[in-house]
């Protein structure tokens, strides 16, 4: 019989744990996933703890963990961290280890390649740390393509720190593959625990009057296709004339390179760029969300959208198949821009009650599998299966004296 079930039978109540979440760049969907976590374990009774960059993520992410800071037992702490591998990891990682060592904490969980990182580098030094430390990839150098020696060098790293992992919790199916492609075989706990999105964001959004017929939302970078969905409103407007009109919502790296782009193609009354705005309240602005991403692994923006019964265009990236399962065949492959116009246009052409109708039918299905309740109900389950673990081989290696005898 395992810790659990005795102690449901005996109606023990499971013990609330320390925990210590470690990221890097507070944004996007990595940040909210940390977000999500921290507040439903607190919530269940939890002691949590947050740990982040200082120099990244601006006044947003500063506003969001301030307002998180009261119940945050265990603290807040930011510090610089570097994105690229950098000589200051180093001390970086002795910073993390020494505030987590100080708070007797029962689980560090890193997220993302640089949070993982610290969160594991205590394990060099065997016996000087009793927490387990688990590990969510989030995709990253598993899905983002990148020079060749680059990522030799983050699997190194992956491969080295391995042995000091207690648990790996993949996002997605997806990722899982890649690492034990990459990677290989590992003696941690392992479970693919997809995101999830809150029993409010399965209520529907209804488009403003005057919203534009496409939209996008998310990082303005050359990995998301944005280029692709510029290049793709020149095909279209030769069809629906230029009435037809795109939204793009966020910002990023790439932002000046597809202004000039949208200029350079004369689409500059057809294609706005708005900024950075919460999804939904960027839904209300467009008919259709459309993601040419490059590489994915399960991006909360197709969740989102999909919550709000927004119709969706995407690539066949990550695992976007499995949450738009009912419509896989209509995915289009990464940088194809004949297929990209087809599955847009094809969108476009069907009537509002039709669109209506299968985003109602995908949001139902979404709710039964995607939810915050079951992906931290997971979480925290791989925690204690880890710490029974670790616990059970500390008790058989104790050593034993007979032979001195």
């Amino acid at each position: 019989m395992d810790r659990s079930t005795a102690m449901e039978r005996t109606g023990q109540a499971e013990p609330k744990l320390r925990i210590l979440h470690v990221l890097r760049a507070p944004v996007g969907g990595l940040f909210r996933h940390v977000i999500d976590l921290t507040r439903e374990q607190i919530a269940q009774g939890h002691a949590v703890g947050i740990v982040a960059d200082s120099t990244t993520g601006g006044d947003k992410a500063a506003a969001m963990l301030e307002s998180l800071k009261p119940s945050l037992a265990l603290g807040l702490l930011r510090i610089p961290m570097s994105r690229q591998p950098s000589p200051s990891d180093l001390v970086t990682a002795i910073k993390i280890a020494r505030y987590a060592q100080s708070l007797a904490i029962d689980v560090i969980h890193g997220h993302g390649a640089k949070g993982g990182l610290y969160a594991r580098f205590p394990g060099l030094w065997p016996g000087s740390f009793t927490a387990i430390r688990a590990y969510t990839p989030h995709g990253g150098s598993f899905s983002i393509t990148m020079p060749y020696q680059l990522q030799r060098l983050y699997m190194f790293v992956e491969r080295l720190f391995e042995p000091f992992t207690d648990a790996y919790l993949f996002e997605s199916s997806f990722v899982a593959r890649r690492f034990a492609e990459y990677v290989g075989k590992t003696h941690a706990v392992t479970r693919i625990i997809p995101n999830g999105i809150s029993a409010a964001e399965f209520a529907p959004v209804e488009p403003l009057p005057g919203a534009a017929d496409l939209l996008y939302v998310g990082e303005l970078r050359r990995q998301k296709g944005v280029e692709l969905l510029i290049d793709a409103m020149v095909e279209l407007t030769s069809v629906h004339g230029h009435r037809l009109r795109l939204l793009l919502v966020g910002h990023g790296p790439d932002e000046e390179k597809f202004a000039a782009r949208v200029s350079a193609l004369g689409l500059e009354n057809q294609v706005t760029f708005v900024g950075a705005m919460p999804a939904r309240e960027a839904f209300k602005h467009g008919r259709i969300l459309v993601l040419p991403s490059r590489g994915e692994s399960l991006p909360y923006i197709i969740l989102e959208a999909a919550g709000a019964q927004l119709p969706i265009v995407a690539t066949n990236v990550g695992d976007i198949g499995n949450i738009l399962s009912p419509y896989r065949d209509r995915l289009v492959p990464a940088n194809d821009l004949s297929r990209l116009v087809a599955a847009m246009q094809d969108m476009l052409e069907k009537s509002p009650a039709e669109r209506q109708r299968e985003s109602a039918s995908l949001a139902a299905l979404v709710a039964e599998r995607f939810t915050i309740t079951n992906m931290v109900e997971q979480v925290l389950a791989v925690y204690r299966e880890a710490i029974e673990r670790k616990s059970a081989r500390q008790a058989n290696s104790k050593p034993s004296f007979a032979l001195l005898s």
